[in-house]
């Protein structure tokens, strides 16, 4: 009955004491891991209570309070772990998009510097099929030019070659038409001498 009596005591006494430290903590906001600590301050004095008194069931009952503290403890340090994995993972989630959004810029740019690149070399390319074609049309040019001017090279040679032909032919027609004429004219002078000579006989 003495223990039961003493048992009640020192728990009304804890919870008495106990109680104004809960409020605290709830304003300070001090927080679970303080909670913890107050439970095993608790159970430490009703351990030590029972000790004093051989009470058997405050020793237990400071056993399992220390327990439910240690597992507790061990609750909070798994949830703090988790938050604190969770926090990696988001950190490292976070470090991923921005090496996406960096990966998606720089394949941005690399696409535009690519365009930019075959722009400027079919640019170039086009400039060059002009420039080509432009010295093939300028050659072609020369080349008929060339040939123009050998036809008509060769045109005056026959012109020269034609007139020379043409004034030989004059020049022996001509003299084809002087010796005619000297004939006639011999022929004529041979007449007249042979009438003379007739008349003259006669």
């Amino acid at each position: 009955m003495l223990r039961t009596i003493s048992r009640a005591a020192i728990g009304g006494y804890l919870t008495a004491i106990r109680l104004p430290v809960e409020g605290v903590l709830q304003l300070t906001r001090g927080g679970e891991s303080m909670t913890v600590g107050l439970d095993r301050a608790e159970a430490t004095v009703r351990g030590l209570a029972g000790q004093a008194l051989g009470d058997e069931v405050l020793i237990d009952d400071a056993v399992r309070r220390r327990e439910a503290a240690d597992e507790r403890e061990r609750a909070l340090r798994l949830r703090a772990e988790a938050a604190r994995h969770a926090e990696r993972a988001e950190e490292r989630a976070a470090e991923g998009q921005e090496e996406a959004d960096r990966t998606r810029v720089r394949a941005a740019e690399d696409a535009e510097r690519q365009r930019t690149e075959a722009r400027e070399r079919e640019e170039a390319e086009r400039k060059r099929a002009e420039e080509v074609a432009r010295e093939r049309r300028e050659a072609a040019s020369k080349a008929a030019a060339r040939r123009q001017e050998s036809i008509e090279e060769r045109a005056k040679r026959v012109r020269l070659e034609n007139l020379g032909t043409r004034s030989a032919a004059l020049q022996e027609r001509e003299e084809a038409l002087t010796a005619r004429d000297e004939a006639r004219r011999l022929r004529e002078a041979a007449s007249k001498a042979k009438a003379d000579r007739k008349a003259e006989r006669s």
